[in-house]
């Protein structure tokens, strides 16, 4: 019992580490972007984008090496369930009704959609190849060339205005960012390390697959960043940017969470996310699609997605 509670206050904590090393490595790895004149829209797409899911990232990573690689898929699996399925319906319930622009639908949608049936004919056969691997990098490529395409056709004067305003007000390069940028990013190795020390000894204690643990706690956790960014976008009236940041998170998931571990080693599939929490991922992500067509997701909806989370939950500790 003691050994229990010691393990779940480690992973909370780790998980918490991870979480906030990870945002404060993004903040300041945006003021050196800033700073040395990289257009803010790709610092956006590039650098933030890659540092919401960092924690993902980085936990898959370890947990590779930690050779529990069925924590990768279940992490991506669940954290792409957590995105629609809890973090678009909060922030739908939140901003009551959730606008989706014509870029989005036409293009990002798409993608998405795109993404989540590759990635599910990969690993359908439960063996997920190397070659694999490098095709689903190959995807975030084309997804970043199709976004920054997509600046220089729509060019935002604004973000160019602040972004001048910024370079302008910023003269030097403040050595405290550079100090926050090296700490953060050691307790982003401390986090992720002891995150999944903590994953695997919980799996064996409750006795339970890691991957089970990797696609609730593990993918709810690492996708409060996404959460918080949605929650604002919602309370604020943005909610191209709450939707966007679903959309951009699962692709990013999908092909770079999911990827670049491979690269560090076999990858195990478990015959378990095969049979039911990949099915559900597509369900989410067709669900989605189809609520799209409207160009809006509302409030009841929101509640909706909610209850696909809760029984997805709840099945998958077999409490149903």
């Amino acid at each position: 019992m003691l050994e229990m509670l010691i393990w779940i206050l480690v992973f909370v904590i780790s998980l918490f580490v991870l979480i906030k090393a990870s945002s404060y490595f993004t903040n300041s790895a945006e003021k050196i972007g800033l700073y040395f004149g990289m257009p803010a829209f790709i610092i956006g797409v590039t650098i933030v984008a890659i540092g919401t899911s960092m924690p993902e990232l980085i936990s898959s990573i370890f947990a590779v090496l930690k050779n529990s690689s069925e924590i990768v898929v279940g992490n991506v699996i669940g954290s792409n369930i957590a995105n629609i399925f809890f973090i678009l319906a909060i922030a739908a319930i939140i901003g009551k009704k959730l606008k989706i622009t014509y870029g989005i639908l036409h293009v990002d949608l798409p993608i998405l959609v795109g993404s989540a049936f590759l990635f599910a004919l990969m690993i359908w056969d439960g063996i997920f190849t190397l070659p694999e691997a490098l095709l689903l990098i190959l995807g975030i490529v084309i997804y970043f060339l199709y976004t920054l395409s997509l600046e220089k056709e729509h060019e935002d004067v604004e973000i160019k205005k602040e972004m001048k305003k910024e370079l302008t007000r910023k003269k030097r390069l403040d050595a405290k960012t550079i100090a926050v940028l090296a700490v953060s990013a050691v307790f982003i190795y401390i986090g992720a390390k002891y995150t999944i020390e903590a994953v695997i000894n919980l799996s064996e204690i409750f006795s339970l697959g890691k991957e089970i643990i990797a696609a609730s706690a593990v993918a709810l956790g690492t996708s409060l960043p996404e959460l918080t960014v949605s929650i604002i976008a919602a309370r604020k009236g943005k909610p191209e940017i709450a939707v966007g940041n679903v959309l951009g998170s699962n692709i990013f998931n999908t092909f770079v969470v999911m990827g670049v571990p491979a690269l560090f080693g076999t990858l195990i599939i478990p015959q378990n996310i095969i049979t039911f929490a990949l099915p559900m991922m597509l369900v989410a992500t067709l669900l989605f699609f189809f609520i799209a067509q409207e160009k809006e997701v509302t409030k009841w909806e929101g509640y909706l997605l909610l209850l696909f989370y809760v029984f997805f939950i709840g099945k998958l500790f077999n409490l149903f």
